[in-house]
């Protein structure tokens, strides 16, 4: 089988969703599974320089998948190929599938098109997209995009994948009936971790005092309006702990300067530390270090940075608006918070008092994760559903697999 991720761009600013296009292809690979990706040299809004990248060319990864690189002209701001397009309409027969990640994205929104006239078969995956709370953002310019571009696209769709059955739900379809496919996001489980205390040493951060991170994109819809005047309030109570801000926001630098600033001036300055934007190794590190992990958006269709934070070991806090909330509360791998200064405040507090339960919540974090977020589990749920739809597609339906689907 032969199938082409297509994703605006691959960079590391544009956080979680992005990069999972990375993991998918390369546990793809590993089941046999021909993968080339087509992205765009895109690094962000249009002061930063694009990715240092051969662009044009089929580049072999030391993964096993195969990439390509475009040149974002014209529009380099809404990251827009043409060439992108020009590539995928000379080449799309020689594949069997395409995966489309992101909605009212230009690039993804035109090869989808492309993919219908070549007649190849399309995913798309809206990365939360039409969440209702999303589409308010810029509303009048989504409703007219989303029903002249994205509608005619989703109808034609041989599938929409959710990666929540939360997110399925609520999705806006404008009036198109779908088939919809629920396959999570995945994380790797390390069973090497980097020694406990090298970021608390770092940052200058005893090791008795408790320390709570919160990992994401700073952004509006993610509940720092919450979580800081939260903890001003337990700082008020004099209950003792460290916070730590890890993230940016290239795309939004007013906001991310907004909240550099707040803290700044904040009676929690003095027991906080702003890391900015981190990955890799020192991302596991600090996640190690951290006794809880706090997430409060206003929504969110999955919350990849939760699950790598219980793939540590690390107990959550988060909202009932990040959409993996029931699987938390199931395997009792954190605390479920409204999305409130008052219910965030207490769950805290709850946890803050009480550090055995904070270990027992962390084994059962690693646990919900081995058991429902590796990408060996993800993918083979994922290479069914490429198989039903070019069964589908050939008009040989097995009767029995198209349960993953919802009409």
């Amino acid at each position: 089988m032969r199938v082409l991720q297509i994703v605006p761009s691959i960079s590391v600013v544009y956080g979680g969703p992005s990069q999972m296009v990375l993991g998918l292809s390369r546990s793809l690979v590993k089941e046999g599974i021909d993968v080339t990706i087509l992205t765009t040299n895109s690094n962000g809004d249009a002061g930063q320089a694009p990715l240092d990248v051969p662009l044009g060319k089929l580049l072999s990864h030391v993964e096993g998948y195969q990439i390509i690189y475009f040149p974002c002209r014209p529009f380099r701001r809404y990251k827009f190929s043409f060439s992108l397009l020009q590539w995928l309409a000379k080449n799309a027969k020689q594949y069997d599938l395409a995966h489309i990640h992101a909605l009212f994205s230009p690039v993804s929104t035109f090869a989808a098109k492309v993919a219908h006239q070549q007649r190849l078969p399309y995913i798309l995956r809206p990365l939360g997209t039409l969440d209702p709370a999303d589409l308010q953002k810029k509303k009048r310019l989504k409703q007219v995009y989303g029903y002249l571009l994205e509608r005619p696209n989703i109808a034609k769709a041989s599938a929409i994948h959710f990666t929540s059955t939360e997110e399925c739900r609520i999705s806006e379809r404008y009036g198109v009936k779908t088939k919809d496919i629920v396959v999570p996001l995945g994380t790797e489980i390390h069973e090497t971790l980097p020694p406990i205390g090298q970021t608390r040493t770092k940052l200058g951060i005893p090791l008795n005092t408790p320390l709570i991170v919160f990992l994401s994109r700073i952004d509006p819809k993610k509940g720092l309006d919450l979580l800081i005047p939260a903890l001003e309030t337990l700082q008020a109570k004099l209950i003792d702990f460290h916070f730590v801000l890890a993230g940016s926001n290239p795309q939004d630098p007013i906001y991310e300067a907004k909240i550099r600033q707040q803290i700044a001036t904040s009676p929690l300055s003095n027991r906080t530390t702003i890391t900015g934007f981190i990955a890799g190794e020192n991302k596991r590190s600090l996640l190690q270090d951290a006794d809880l992990f706090v997430l409060p958006s206003y929504y969110e269709n999955f919350g990849i940075a939760v699950v790598e934070a219980m793939a540590i070991g690390t107990p959550v806090v988060i909202s009932d608006q990040v959409h993996i909330w029931k699987e938390v509360q199931e395997y009792q791998a954190g605390w479920i918070t409204a999305t409130n200064q008052e219910s965030l405040t207490e769950n805290l507090l709850l946890v803050l008092q009480n550090s055995e339960n904070q270990q027992v919540k962390g084994r059962n974090a690693r646990l919900l994760v081995t058991e429902k977020y590796t990408w060996p589990t993800i993918t083979q749920e994922m290479i069914e559903c490429y198989q039903t739809i070019l069964r589908a597609n050939c008009h040989q339906i097995d009767p029995i697999k198209p349960v993953l689907f919802k009409d």
